[in-house]
């Protein structure tokens, strides 16, 4: 890969971050706190967060088993996806290559940041290949995103594909495995170590039920992580969120079961799916959620929208034509889906 110094944007490799008030005594105790223009009331919420979120991390870095030096946490994945930008891409120079279909931000975050975004179509079966991604790089491209498992076809791409961008790619790939708990392939923030131009995303939004608290993870080597915090704003991780995040990953067994029982009412439904005289197709998933191709996707979502029951109709979705995306719900909303599918008549 080039060095990051060729990678990173020059105006950022030259910034001074913000000093927050808690960094110039980090190490040391302090009782009184008269330095950052603070309420002496309403205690705790009177004091700013830990901008760094240390101890959080700590609690990641044994249930993710990656050190705390290699994350750096934002609000929600989409902070983390917008920094790969503010981080790398030169707006109106540089581009990005990405995955067809996928996830809908990273397109968004690159016309926010007026980057040029590159499609790569995937195949039939809805896998990447990594010469017809690499071949849509040139000299300006910077990124490459890879959702895996990947939105809204929901299977994992190919492994052999993907570590062949890694090792023949000169900038930074980004994984983002948002919905890798659902499955039990390897994750690859287990290998950030042997590849320095990865970024791992995760999120505490889909098997830690925290969607609300809105917490992303990103995983990456030091050099990466600290250009990350160098540009990420001070306090982007509020202190509730920090707490509540705390006190979910303490009883990370019952997670475990969440996931369990997803995974069995995912394998449910997909069986219960195909049964259903609407279905043409359901796609392999890896996530908590599949992809259906049906006989009418617009008019079998406005049936369903008419009965209070919301599906994402991903029929515009480039290779998604008449495709329904079905979250895996709680067995009660399941079975109200099928219940009112099995009325449904053209």
């Amino acid at each position: 890969m080039k060095t990051l110094n060729q990678l990173v944007r020059p105006n950022i490799l030259n910034l001074a971050p913000y000093s927050c008030a808690r960094d110039e005594f980090k190490g040391r105790e302090a009782r009184v706190f008269l330095d950052a223009n603070e309420s002496p009331y309403n205690s705790p919420y009177n004091r700013y967060p830990d901008p760094l979120q240390l101890a959080l991390k700590e609690k990641l870095s044994h249930i993710k088993g990656v050190p705390v030096e290699n994350m750096c946490l934002g609000n929600g994945s989409d902070e983390t996806i917008d920094l790969a930008y503010r981080c790398f891409c030169r707006p109106g120079i540089d581009n990005v290559v990405a995955i067809e279909p996928t996830y809908g931000m990273y397109k968004v975050c690159a016309d926010i940041n007026n980057v040029e975004y590159r499609k790569v179509l995937l195949d039939d079966n809805y896998q990447l290949s990594a010469d017809a991604i690499l071949a849509a790089c040139n000299g300006n491209t910077k990124l490459i995103w890879i959702c895996s498992p990947n939105n809204p076809t929901g299977n994992l791409m190919n492994a052999e594909e993907v570590e062949k961008v890694l090792r023949q790619f000169e900038g930074i790939v980004v994984v983002d495995e948002a919905y890798s708990d659902f499955t039990k392939a390897r994750s690859w923030r287990s290998r950030i170590s042997e590849f320095p131009n990865i970024i791992v995303l995760n999120t505490m939004s889909k098997a830690w039920g925290c969607a609300a608290i809105r917490l992303g993870m990103a995983f990456a080597s030091k050099d990466i992580i600290d250009i990350y915090n160098k540009v990420k704003y001070p306090y982007n991780v509020n202190d509730l969120t920090q707490n509540l995040a705390m006190k979910r990953l303490s009883d990370s067994f019952e997670v475990e079961k969440w996931i369990r029982t997803i995974i069995g009412e995912r394998d449910r439904m997909v069986m219960a799916f195909k049964q259903l005289p609407i279905c043409e197709k359901v796609y392999p998933t890896d996530a908590n959620f599949f992809l259906a191709k049906v006989s009418d996707a617009t008019k079998i979502y406005n049936y369903l929208i008419d009965r209070a029951i919301v599906v994402r109709n991903r029929t515009n979705v480039m290779l998604c034509d008449n495709c329904l995306r079905i979250t895996i719900g709680s067995k009660t909303e399941n079975n109200e889906l099928l219940s009112a599918l099995r009325q449904y008549f053209d």
